[in-house]
C-alpha cells in the first residue's frame, strides 16, 4: 500500500473517531494535535472534492479527489443514493475498524 493511502486511511479513521463518535472518550482517543491535523486535512480534501459544495460526494467527485472513498463508494453508499456525506464515510470506517478489531 502506498504511503499516501495509509495516511489517508489514518485520516479517515481519525475523522471517524473525532467527528462522528458521540462520546468525549472517543474524541480524546484521537492522536492529539496530529489527529486534529489529520481530521482537518480530510475535511479539506472532502471540501475540495465536493465540486458543487452540497456537502455530499458523487462517485465522480470522489474519483477526482478521494481515491479511498472512490474505491469503496458502492460499499459506503448502502442506501444507493448516489452520493456520500462525511457521516456515511465515517460510519463506514468505524464499522470496518470494529470488524477488524473483533476478528483479531
Amino acid at each position: 500500500m502506498r504511503a499516501s493511502h495509509r495516511s489517508w486511511g489514518r485520516a479517515v479513521a481519525v475523522l471517524a473517531l473525532a467527528g462522528i463518535a458521540s462520546s468525549s472518550a472517543c474524541a480524546q482517543a484521537a492522536e492529539g494535535g496530529r489527529g486534529r491535523d489529520m481530521a482537518a486535512e480530510l475535511q479539506k480534501r472532502f471540501a475540495a472534492a465536493d465540486a458543487n459544495h452540497d456537502g455530499r460526494l458523487t462517485k465522480e467527485e470522489a474519483k477526482a479527489g478521494m481515491p479511498f472513498v472512490y474505491k469503496h463508494f458502492d460499499e459506503i453508499d448502502s442506501a444507493r443514493s448516489g452520493s456520500l456525506s462525511m457521516r456515511e464515510i465515517g460510519a463506514f470506517i468505524r464499522d470496518k475498524a470494529a470488524a477488524r478489531k473483533a476478528s483479531g
